[in-house]
């Protein structure tokens, strides 16, 4: 199985905190959680981009094209249940037009992206079973919120390493 590197925005302290509450909400009610994962790569994020390898070209236009405009307001909206039998829930993120242009391009810049489209969110929890997802639901059916995506950092799997590319919070 080939690893994937990554590009992620990463919101500001206040955004990671309310995320980290649905995080352990889910924990709570005795579900999967993000919270389980213990990578070095966990933490509340929306993914611009993964791939085997990220060119250097892509790491140059996202820290211009990204970097720039950070940080930018975005919006948590409504949940998102992604997969088969087990599923993936994700709270969706709206972002305007220019965030959405600067990310293809990005994008753009790397051939060999996973997935060929963008759906932009934050992963709550991985490998819930269908059964569960009504209790998960209702555990996170408050609202979504303002969320501020104040950062851009790299993920690199061969490495074991998360990189701040920027912190603008």
């Amino acid at each position: 199985m080939v690893r994937l590197h990554a590009l992620e925005l990463v919101p500001d302290e206040a955004g990671r905190s309310a995320l980290l509450d649905d995080w352990q909400a889910l924990r709570d009610a005795g579900l999967p959680s993000q919270l389980d994962h213990r990578g070095a790569s966990n933490a509340p994020h929306v993914t611009v981009v993964s791939a085997p390898l990220l060119p250097q070209e892509a790491l140059d236009v996202a820290e211009v094209r990204l970097g720039g405009l950070l940080p930018v307001a975005a919006r948590l909206s409504g949940l998102l249940l992604l997969g088969g039998e087990r599923v993936t829930i994700a709270r969706a993120v709206d972002v305007d037009d220019t965030v959405l242009r600067r990310v293809l391009a990005v994008r753009a810049q790397v051939p060999d992206r996973h997935p060929a489209g963008w759906l932009p969110h934050v992963t709550l929890a991985r490998r819930v079973l269908r059964a569960d997802v009504p209790r998960a639901l209702e555990v996170l059916a408050h609202g979504g919120g303002e969320l501020v995506l104040a950062g851009l950092r790299r993920w690199d799997p061969e490495l074991g390493a998360v990189t701040t590319l920027v912190d603008a919070g």
